[in-house]
């Protein structure tokens, strides 16, 4: 059996149950941003070379798996969703408590690429925002999603974010904005 089943050519995709939608649904969009992100951090993991970060992302990888899989999951499916839990969030909050306790990680944001493995999380974090507004988009339009999905994808964005920090912060580098990086623009009006 081929995995070009021909069957998409249409622009139809086939969600969990075997109901076909447009591959321009925001269900598919949104479970599309969610695979994109688990892509993304997989990469990021591949270089990450703190043990530690590398097995968080990987456990934060398997919930992505059973996050998309709840997304592409409508209601009217013969299948039952994955459950996304309070308890998936909670395991993220406590991540960001704990890189947080850490001091001088929190020093101030930071201008991205200053390391490479922290440049893949930053990555990572903004394909994460990007997956949680669409989830956001939706279910304003109309959508059905498990309301922990979203704390998890705002949640995760954070964890992500503190990956980087403490990356550099373990690596002894200094990547904190400059006073005047956050005062707007410096070139000329003449641009």
């Amino acid at each position: 059996m081929s995995i070009a089943t021909k069957r998409g050519d249409g622009g139809q995709t086939g969600l969990a149950g075997g109901i076909r939608v447009s591959k321009a649904d925001e269900r598919v969009e949104s479970y599309g941003c969610v695979d994109e992100l688990n892509t993304v951090l997989g990469f990021a993991r591949s270089i990450c070379t703190d043990k530690e970060i590398a097995g968080w992302t990987e456990e934060i990888q398997r919930t992505l798996f059973r996050v998309g899989s709840a997304l592409a999951t409508p209601p009217e499916s013969r299948k039952t969703p994955p459950v996304i839990t309070t308890a998936d969030v909670d395991m993220l909050t406590g991540l960001v408590e704990k890189i947080e306790a850490i001091q001088g990680v929190l020093a101030d944001w930071s201008l991205p690429g200053a390391h490479t493995e922290s440049a893949a999380y930053e990555m990572a974090r903004t394909v994460c925002r990007r997956a949680e507004r669409q989830v956001v988009r939706f279910v304003e339009s109309g959508g059905e999603v498990q309301p922990e999905v979203i704390a998890y994808l705002n949640r995760l964005s954070d964890a992500i974010w503190l990956f980087g920090r403490l990356i550099e912060f373990n690596a002894g580098i200094d990547a904190r904005l400059r006073p005047e990086d956050k005062a707007g623009p410096k070139w000329s009006r003449a641009w």
